[in-house]
């Protein structure tokens, strides 16, 4: 199979799709500095606030689909997994195999993308949506065409805006279970710190910040220093103290059971979905 190298330092980038997740990717490689505005396209959208919004940080705004992808060596579909199948077969004739192919449709698998777009040079990306702050934890999988220079390219793009981890796709579902939907657990825990803080005395803008910043730091924590998210927790912990009191309620509570379920639940729901 011949191959048709990306060139790393010249290489165009191009958004199917001018939504929320490109609008975070796009800052995020400008930012960082990974690609600059000048080599980044999008098309235009029906809502002119979008097309706005791309041109106030330099991304080109071009007339159709068709112009993105014929600059683009990377293309990257970010619709809805609703219309992903009719804009890829549409676009089907300008997709060579000079062009490496990304998707982040949720659920929607590398076979169909391939099969759609009569390449298999694809890799199917899952961000999360603190992307738009700069912390997704993404995960991609390589279709059959894919090389390891392709991997890392995009490993390149998603780091921008957070941290991504190369997986089979095979276990796509269960990442939708746990960091696809494990941000809005996360929300419901922050929510639930906060209205504990007002329960306690707190006033409830000083309560939301401290539950906020609590979680960020715990998040930190357990990212930054390599220890177990165990042997933190007994580090906090002290004999007869005030945390190992309050952990203690989350116990009798099925805290843990609650989380490991709802995971579950949400990969079950994900292949049902799939």
């Amino acid at each position: 199979m011949e191959a048709f190298p990306i060139p790393a330092d010249t290489y165009k980038l191009g958004f199917i799709g001018a939504g929320k997740m490109a609008e975070s990717v796009a800052r995020g490689v400008v930012q960082s500095g990974v690609l600059p505005a000048s080599r980044i396209s999008t098309s235009s959208h029906s809502n002119p606030l979008r097309r706005q919004v791309f041109e106030s940080f330099g991304v080109r705004v071009l007339p159709k689909n068709d112009d993105v992808v014929e600059e683009s060596d990377v293309v990257i579909f970010s619709v809805k997994p609703q219309v992903v199948k009719d804009v890829v077969l549409q676009l089907r004739p300008l997709l060579s195999k000079k062009k490496l192919l990304v998707s982040v449709a949720a659920g929607v698998k590398l076979k169909d993308l391939q099969e759609w777009a009569g390449n298999s040079r694809f890799i199917r990306v899952m961000p999360n949506t603190p992307a738009a702050v700069g912390e997704a934890a993404s995960v991609m999988s390589l279709g059959g065409a894919a090389t390891e220079e392709d991997a890392n390219l995009i490993a390149n793009l998603f780091g921008s805006v957070g941290k991504i981890w190369k997986a089979d796709e095979k276990l796509f579902d269960a990442i939708t279970g746990l960091s696809g939907s494990g941000p809005a657990y996360i929300y419901l825990a922050i929510e639930a710190l906060a209205d504990g803080g007002v329960a306690a005395g707190l006033p409830r803008e000083l309560a939301l910040g401290l539950a906020s910043q609590t979680v960020l730091g715990a998040a930190s924590m357990a990212s930054k220093t390599g220890k177990h998210p165990g042997q933190l927790k007994d580090d906090v912990a002290s004999p007869g103290g005030t945390t190992i009191t309050g952990i203690h309620e989350l116990e009798k509570g099925g805290f843990r059971s609650v989380l490991m379920n709802a995971v579950v639940a949400a990969t079950k729901r994900s292949r049902e979905l799939s």
